[in-house]
């Protein structure tokens, strides 16, 4: 009976010592890990050298990206949105329909002009 006990004591303290070897194994040295150079294409190879963080052009990028930001956010969506209410909630007519000008026959007078609607002409040949 003592054997079994202190075998399966062994065993325990085997599998101990290998799990911490194996987690001191896990830890990275200062040299790892050991990859390939990274080969840049030519776009990003300029974009690696353009963007260099501290560089006044970085600098310049961001300013106008954080203005074009602001304008596309606090000015031109707020802009579209009420639009976009104004349109077609609130006004009578949408902006863009074309409302039809009443008929107008001969002998009718023309309100803008004043001028009176002649008759149409009687047609000399018939097609059909």
């Amino acid at each position: 009976m003592s054997g079994s006990v202190e075998d399966e004591r062994l065993r325990v303290q085997q599998l101990r010592a290998l799990r911490r070897r194996w987690l001191r194994d896990q830890e990275l040295s200062p040299r790892e890990p050991v990859l390939p150079p990274r080969k840049l294409g030519p776009v990003a190879t300029f974009w690696e050298r353009f963007l260099q963080p501290g560089d006044p052009w970085r600098q310049q990028v961001h300013k106008f990206y954080q203005g074009g930001r602001f304008v596309m956010l606090r000015v031109l969506l707020p802009a579209w949105a009420i639009t976009y209410y104004l349109k077609y909630y609130v006004l009578k007519s949408p902006h863009g329909v074309v409302m039809t000008n009443p008929r107008i026959f001969p002998g009718d007078k023309i309100l803008e002009t004043g001028e009176i609607m002649p008759p149409l002409r009687d047609e000399l040949h018939k097609h059909h």
